[in-house]
């Protein structure tokens, strides 16, 4: 980052690392996936092909963090267990999280016409998450055994609602009919009524489903004499099986390396240790979504450099989305690979729970980015899934949140500056090490002269996006609605979601749009 004025804003991050010697399960979940199952004609109680594409996107995960030792899904959600030793993004709740949920959204986007291939994505996928820490790989346990037992519990009473729905009744009889009746009740209704051994239904639906790494053995060569020659291989497995009782445990003793025993059947005390990482209240709130390895992918994706004006035209589309799906986002400022998000100090969000928020928005952002790939760079397909991470800023004042935001754009300016002559340098002949060099300790004045005299190029004159970033707002703009008996336009004050390059870092933007921080 370069040195200004404005970099005192750094201090308002704070450390949100998660404690040491601690396991952590980051726990993802759909957000109005009731409404997404609906509107995709998932099957009722259960769709086996969307809790495949759940899978498959659980076993992507683990293909791509080696981190994760364990995970264990149900209908939407599915949770990562990571090893009490991983230091896995310096233990910051917020990367951890936001880093998840926006590979599994990538990922879930991605393959989505793998496992429904007659139907397209009718609304954008996406999930929030949270990190909790556990001491104890007996308490990690009991966590996933009370996943599991609500898996079972949950699967019994939806089997038993949607049959009788399907022969007839309203959901609310359905309802009625239900309640207050235990697991043998609805054992009999359903073998009674309908035919149905709750026992025979598929694994999937009764347990959920384990994703793993399988230790198996596998032939790599003979030797002289023609033995066998042996390895041990790490596979990423995904099965349905009890994970309770002591035997998946006992079989598979290096996912959880601690030797512990199960005392304690009421499985839901786990939930205490759900700490409360509500964000402070009356506090402007500044939510940075930041690419990962976005080096290799722009590589990867044949980039332009020092600027590909796709590639921003696709960021901003996305954080143009997200304004459009968040009311509660009231400015947005993106350069590069890194969008930051506003929401006012009055907004409840998520009940201003961090890890919530930052999730969601990452979330969604990814699977805009995957969306809309096609859109803005047609002639090259997706390599590898992208993803982001996030973290999420207070300011206590407007005055702050603007210098932020200066500090952004003048962060903006001065490595476009670099960039372009680092590039043109690059493409003129130059080693990447050479061109390093030849920048080192040049000041602002020279950058540009050497743009001028070497390349032809005058800065000022690049396009603003390169220069300024891009500002994603709410523009008011009246429209006439009809004209009143006297023939006089009626008038009416409609937000547009607009985005612009402008300089922030002076007053003239703000008081031209003074609603959208509300501050004097």
């Amino acid at each position: 980052m370069a040195n200004s004025k404005y970099e005192y804003v750094k201090n308002f991050e704070a450390d949100d690392r998660l404690p040491p010697s601690n396991w952590i399960v980051i726990r993802i979940d759909g957000v109005h996936f009731h409404r997404f199952s609906s509107i995709h004609e998932f099957e009722k109680p259960n769709d086996s092909a969307a809790l495949c594409l759940m899978n498959s996107c659980a076993s992507a995960m683990l293909k791509h963090f080696p981190d994760i030792v364990f995970a264990y899904g149900v209908s939407d959600e599915y949770s990562f267990v990571l090893s009490e030793k991983s230091e896995f993004y310096q233990r910051r709740s917020s990367k951890n999280v936001s880093l998840f949920v926006s590979y599994f959204t990538s990922a879930y986007v991605t393959k989505w016409k793998e496992f429904f291939p007659n139907y397209d994505l009718k609304e954008l996928p996406y999930f929030d998450g949270r990190a909790v820490c556990y001491p104890k790989v007996k308490v990690v346990r009991d966590y996933l055994a009370w996943r599991q037992v609500d898996c079972h519990i949950n699967n019994q009473y939806n089997t038993c609602f949607w049959m009788l729905v399907k022969s007839g009744k309203t959901k609310r009889e359905a309802q009625l009919r239900l309640k207050g009746t235990q697991t043998k009740e609805k054992n009999e209704i359903l073998l009674q009524q309908f035919g149905i051994n709750y026992d025979e239904l598929p694994e999937m639906f009764k347990k959920g489903s384990c994703v793993f790494r399988n230790k198996v053995e596998e032939i790599v060569k003979r030797d002289e004499s023609g033995n066998s020659v042996k390895r041990r291989k790490n596979i990423v497995t995904i099965d349905h099986v009890d994970i309770i009782g002591p035997k998946f445990w006992d079989e598979h003793p290096y996912i959880l390396h601690e030797d512990c025993s199960m005392v304690n059947n009421n499985y839901e005390y786990v939930k205490k240790f759900e700490a409360d990482d509500g964000l402070p209240p009356s506090n402007w709130i500044v939510v940075q979504i930041h690419s990962c390895d976005f080096y290799r992918f722009s590589s990867m994706h044949e980039f332009e450099k020092p600027n590909d004006s796709n590639a921003l035209y696709l960021m901003s589309s996305c954080a143009t989305s997200l304004l459009e799906k968040f009311p509660e986002i009231i400015f947005a400022y993106g350069v590069s690979d890194e969008y930051s998000f506003v929401l006012s100090e009055e907004s409840k969000f998520c009940k201003r729970q961090a890890s919530e928020i930052v999730s969601s928005f990452v979330s969604y952002f990814g699977s805009a980015y995957v969306m809309k790939w096609k859109e803005f760079l047609p002639d090259r397909d997706l390599k590898e899934v992208p993803y982001f991470k996030g973290r999420a800023v207070c300011c206590p004042k407007a005055k702050i949140v603007r210098d932020y935001l200066a500090w952004k754009q003048f962060d903006c300016h001065i490595s476009n500056q670099y960039n372009t002559c680092f590039w043109m340098l690059v493409k003129s002949g130059k080693t990447e090490t050479e061109a390093q060099l030849r920048l080192k300790d040049t000041q602002e004045k020279e950058k540009n002269e050497m743009l001028f005299c070497q390349f032809g190029i005058n800065y000022n004159k690049l396009p603003e996006m390169f220069k300024k970033g891009s500002c994603v707002f709410r523009n008011k703009v009246e429209e006439i609605v009809k004209l009143d008996e006297g023939g006089i336009p009626v008038k009416r004050c409609n937000e547009i979601v607009t985005v612009d390059h402008v300089d922030i870092i002076g007053p003239r933007f703000w008081d031209e749009h003074p609603y959208i921080l509300h501050e004097d």
